[in-house]
């Protein structure tokens, strides 16, 4: 039987995976090794520079592998177990791991979701994902490519909810899930979805707040803390 620890510790190597992807768009190559995932350079806005991805992972080891003197420098502490502050930085926020066996979700979906399939719709999930604001070209078209699917779920023409899969060996991570709507109807049109593309695998991801509640709703268990430190000097 997979313990709740295992469980972070896929969801936090999906992680890492995904964060790799998306940096690999933007012409950055990170590095696997000594218990992380590393980006000597800055990486793109909302993505940090290193995510942990066993406990035992060194900090001074992860601070030197990172640059900690451009601005936005950040860490993904999988376990929440660095002590980072005598190193120049602070805790933006706490979330929890989670974990979704495969199986129908409680409450049915009441929107149909779909793929976005050509880079000419990415524009337009980053803006709906963004709020409204139009977007700066952070989810490129080689992400389409490279294994990810971008998911949104329509009404009268325009997205109202989407997220992204992000498909392992043996996981499905789900992050940037968002709705103009409710977040547990969102969860169970999105997890719908990742079943028919990815039946029999078990969904990742993390959350927290309101946001955390809403992923236990639909058959979530959290599995273990994380922690996002941001370099502050």
């Amino acid at each position: 039987m997979i313990t709740e620890n295992e469980w972070a510790g896929a969801a936090a190597r999906n992680n890492a995976e995904w964060c790799d992807a998306v940096c690999r768009t933007h012409g950055l190559r990170g590095e696997f090794g000594a218990g992380m995932w590393s980006s000597a350079r800055r990486t793109p806005p909302l993505y940090p520079d290193a995510v942990t991805l066993t406990p035992d992972a060194s900090a001074a080891d992860l601070v030197a592998r990172i640059d900690t003197a451009s601005p936005g420098c950040s860490v993904k502490d999988s376990f929440a177990c660095l002590d980072l502050d005598p190193l120049g930085f602070e805790v933006l926020f706490e979330a929890q791991w989670i974990h979704r066996e495969p199986g129908p979700t409680p409450v049915a979906a009441h929107l149909n979701w779909e793929q976005i399939k050509s880079s000419e719709s990415l524009p337009a999930w980053e803006t709906a994902w963004n709020d409204g604001e139009e977007g700066t070209g952070l989810f490129r078209p080689g992400l389409l490519s490279d294994g990810t699917t971008f998911l949104a779920a329509y009404a009268e023409g325009r997205i109202v909810a989407g997220a992204i899969a992000s498909p392992g060996a043996s996981v499905v991570g789900v992050s940037n899930l968002f709705t103009s709507a409710d977040e547990e109807s969102a969860w169970a049109g999105c997890l719908a979805e990742v079943a028919r593309l990815w039946p029999g695998l078990p969904v990742v991801g993390y959350e927290s707040g309101e946001s955390l509640d809403a992923a236990v709703g639909q058959g979530f268990t959290p599995v273990g803390p994380l922690r996002v430190w941001l370099h502050t000097g």
